[in-house]
């Protein structure tokens, strides 16, 4: 069994310290990246999509002040869950909300990653 909970924190200080293919070295060559709601980050990015499409529209529309805090990781045999706290600025106001990230840890490689706001309604805000 593989050590899920070291391979998201691994994942995650990559990302901190904006070392993208870091990141993405801990993920399977099919990784999926599925953002809800109706703004700016929406949709289902791939592993090649990741920087180009998501990470450029995030940092984008924050102007490059995203940061992101993990508060929490659980892992089972199975996956993982990171719970985060998201800060930036956007039009010119503070925006934050928190989040869980759901991942599908496949032969310890994060095979799929589901971010599931803690509230949808300041996730759509933040965004908008």
């Amino acid at each position: 069994m593989h050590d899920h909970d070291r391979i998201l924190r691994d994942a995650y200080a990559a990302f901190v310290r904006g070392d993208l293919d870091g990141y993405l070295s801990h993920c399977t060559p099919d990784m999926t990246f599925n953002v809800p709601g109706d703004n700016k980050v929406s949709g289902v990015y791939s592993r090649e999509e990741f920087a180009s499409g998501l990470i450029a529209k995030v940092m984008n529309a924050t102007a490059g002040t995203f940061a992101e805090t993990v508060l929490d990781v659980f892992t089972s045999a199975r996956g993982g869950i990171v719970r985060a706290h998201h800060e930036f600025q956007a039009n010119g106001q503070n925006r934050e909300y928190r989040t869980l990230h759901i991942y599908e840890i496949r032969d310890g490689k994060l095979a799929s990653f589901l971010e599931v706001p803690e509230d949808m309604e300041a996730f759509q805000r933040a965004w908008s």
